[in-house]
Formats: C-alpha cells, structure tokens, sequence
C-alpha cells in the first residue's frame, strides 16, 4: 500500500474508553495533515442545569456527569461553594474528603490499567481474552478495585455517584472501629497495586515523547489530589526523562484567564488551550509537578519500574509509558488511605454550616484523568446565577491530537512496507488510549472506514 497521494481513515468509534468518540485523519503524501478526535455526544447541559438550583445542589447534580469519578465533581463543587460562602473544611472532615478521594483514583485506576488499557501492550483485544491468558492479573485489579469501592461505599453512602456527601463536610461520618476493617483489604491492595507496578513496568513501551505543557495542582508537601494550586510544567524539549523546568503557579481564581475552551467544528466537546498552547493534564503531569512527594513505597515503586527518581524531580514525557504512572499513584493513595484511617479520629461534627451569600467561587481537584475546574456565581440566597465546569479530557483533546498525528507519522515513515488499515487503526486507539480519555459512561467497538482518493 503506498502513502502517496491522499488518504483518509474513519474510525467511527473508539474501543475501550469511557464514552463515544471517533477519529478522523488525513494523509497527504505521506504526511499526516490533520488528526482530529471527534467526540459526537449530543451536550448534556449540566452547567445549564445548574443555574437557578440552590447552592448545596450542585455535589448531587454533578456527580451523575462521569459514573468512574463522581467524586472528583463532587469535591470540586463543594470546594467552589464553600470558596463563594467564605468556609473552609479543614481537620477530620478535610482528611475523609482526601481518604475518599483515594478511594476513587484506586478504583478508576485499577479500572483503566487492568481492564482497559494493558490488553493493548500484550497484544489482546479486550480484558476478556487477558482473563483468558492471565487470570491472576485480572483478579488482581478486581481486587484493588474493590478496595476502592469499598472506601467509596463507606464514605459516600455507595459506590456509584455517593449520597452522603455535601458542601460543608457530609451527612454522615464514620466511627473509627468503622475504618479499620478497611485497612486489612487495603493493606492486600497495597501488596496487589505493588506487584501491578512491577508487572506494566515490564511491557514494551513505544518510544515517543509528548512536548506539551504540563497542568496539575501543586501542593507543596503532599502529592496533590483533592487540593492545590494550579502549577504549569513548560515543554522542555525532547527529553524524554530527567529534571524538568521549575514549574510557575497561579491562582485557581485566575484559571479562566490561563485556560480558555473554545468550540471546534468536529467536536460537541470543547478544545482548551493554556495560555494560548497546547497542553496536558492528568497522570504525567501529576508525576512531573508533584513526583517528589509521593509516598516513600510508592517512590521506590517508580524508581524500580525505571521512571527515574520523583525526589530528583523526575519526569516521564513517554505517553505510553502512563500506564507505570497510574500504577505508581494507586500505591500512594492505597499509602495515603492507610495513613488517613490509622490517625483518623471523628470529628465534633459531621459538616461545618455553609450559609449563601452573593460571590463567585472556584475549586479544583484531582480526577483520575486530570486537573478539574468548577466556578459557581452564587445569589444572596444561595441560588445559583452561573456554573462553568471544564473537565480534564476537553483540556487533553488537542494533546491526543497531536501525539495521534505523531504516532501516525512514526509509522509511515519507518522503512518497510506501508502500514496497513489495521495496523493504523490499532496504533490510534493505542495513542488514545493512552490518556484514558473520559467521554461518557458508554463503550463501543470499532467501525473503521478508509477512504482514498
């Protein structure tokens, strides 16, 4: 098959992530022209939804945009609320905020590693056919999964979009002799998540590089994930590993005026920029910004799996390579769930009284998949005036792009025959797949069309 003269491919519908999307590219002489990941779901209207409900409405309403991470929506709105009222939660309410947040990386994590993303580096099409070569392995991340849920299901009421959280703390709080049944499931998860490491480690990993910025919380003394500072990694080049650039900070207030969506006609989704660039978020900039404060377990995790030393500021700019870094953080908030249940006691209350006054508030969490964003325009009355949310997967759409149209070019410039339909085809949704893209709760299998002109 030749790369001259212009080629198109479809794939009409990606495999293996969280919602509905398809991909366009263009090849023209053996150049990629144009890779666009086109995300087709009609708008849900949440931010529309909002508007006009009261202010202790929106942790509900949120958490049923994603069925995976409820809880990053959830934390993000209450952080927003509460930062337009003027509260702050702090103490044993802020500590099993952070304790069920672990519980949501653990579980979304072990999701994506297992069932998701390793078939496509042991060359398997789905997680049925890995349980059929390597049971262990899939039983080992129901197993870490589990312990995530389980966090999930004690915290927050249930699983699947908790119930008992609210602004200002939750409805309900634990006893300690309530905790500590967990930590003997999530100490088995611990030995589990460790030996998950030591297992992706092992796959053979494409070489590839991503020269994006890198966005994601920064909280000094702690690996950030329910709280921080916006903190942004410039592309360093084309290094692969090693110390990165100091990172610059901003106020979460000011996110709008760094992080700016704009709509794109192949997409209902919309495209982010950072101060005009492209940039990415999730795990690799997690690792990069925040690396040296992982737990001590965890950072031996990573040193052995070959990322380089986090103390030594280091950074992996290998997508493919995401998966070690995911594996890596599910033994931090496995250690830091530990951590939060052994000092934990109950607080005087189970939420600090959150009274509506007229303000703009913002927050921003950690979700599995990257930095999220809410702000909220808030009544004397508590009645919401505005909403602007700004997920993490529209903030990566135009990274997957351009490590696409990398990936693509890679290909048809390596000697040999040409790349076939299918060998393209499995190398996109590998590249996709990748960022653990989160479009919406559904999955579909792949239609792929070609067309050559």
């Amino acid at each position: 098959m030749s790369h001259r003269g212009s080629r198109v491919l479809r794939l009409d519908a990606l495999a293996r992530v969280e919602g509905e999307g398809a991909l366009h590219l263009r090849v023209h002489d053996g150049t990629v022209a144009e890779a666009r990941l086109r995300i087709y779901e009609p708008p849900r209207f949440f931010e529309a939804f909002l508007v006009g409900r009261g202010h202790t409405e929106p942790p509900d309403i949120t958490a049923r945009i994603c069925g995976i991470c409820p809880v990053a929506y959830q934390m993000s709105a209450c952080q927003a609320i509460e930062n337009a009222c003027a509260v702050t939660v702090d103490g044993p309410l802020a500590l099993l905020r952070r304790l069920l947040y672990c519980g949501e990386w653990i579980e979304s994590h072990a999701l994506h590693i297992h069932l998701l993303h390793a078939p496509d580096f042991l060359g398997l099409p789905s997680a049925v056919e890995l349980a059929r070569d390597d049971r262990a392995a899939v039983e080992r991340g129901l197993r870490i999964k589990q312990a995530g849920n389980t966090l999930l299901e004690q915290l927050g009421g249930r699983p699947v979009h908790p119930v008992n959280i609210r602004v200002g703390g939750f409805y309900r709080t634990p006893a300690p002799q309530e905790l500590r049944p967990l930590a003997e499931r999530l100490r088995q998860a611990r030995e589990d998540a460790l030996e998950t490491v030591r297992w992706v480690a092992a796959f053979d990993f494409p070489d590839a590089v991503c020269d994006h910025d890198l966005l994601a919380l920064r909280d000094p003394g702690r690996y950030a994930i329910d709280s921080g500072t916006p903190a942004v990694m410039a592309a360093p080049g084309d290094s692969d590993a090693g110390p990165g650039p100091a990172p610059r900070e901003f106020p979460v207030t000011d996110f709008e005026r760094h992080v700016c969506e704009e709509q794109v006609p192949h997409s209902t989704a919309l495209t982010a920029t950072l101060d005009g660039r492209r940039h990415l978020t999730g795990a690799l900039a997690r690792f990069a910004i925040s690396g040296r404060w992982l737990h001590p377990t965890a950072a031996e995790a990573a040193r052995e799996a070959g990322l380089g030393d986090p103390a030594a500021g280091a950074v992996c700019r290998n997508p493919f390579r995401s998966i070690v870094v995911r594996a890596v953080e599910v033994v931090h908030a496995v250690e830091e769930a530990l951590r939060i249940i052994d000092a934990y006691e109950p607080p005087p209350r189970p939420a600090v009284d959150v009274r509506p006054r007229e303000a703009v508030g913002t927050g921003a969490t950690e979700a599995p998949r990257g930095l999220l964003y809410h702000r909220y325009a808030v009544a004397e009355d508590g009645t919401l005036l505005a909403a602007r949310i700004i997920p993490p997967t529209a903030q990566n759409q135009a990274a997957i792009e351009e490590d696409l149209r990398r990936a693509v070019q890679s290909r048809l410039d390596r000697p040999g025959p040409a790349a076939g339909d299918e060998e393209l085809t499995d190398l996109c949704e590998r590249a996709i797949r990748n960022h653990d893209p989160c479009i919406s709760c559904a999955t579909h299998f792949l239609d792929l069309t070609v067309e050559r002109t």
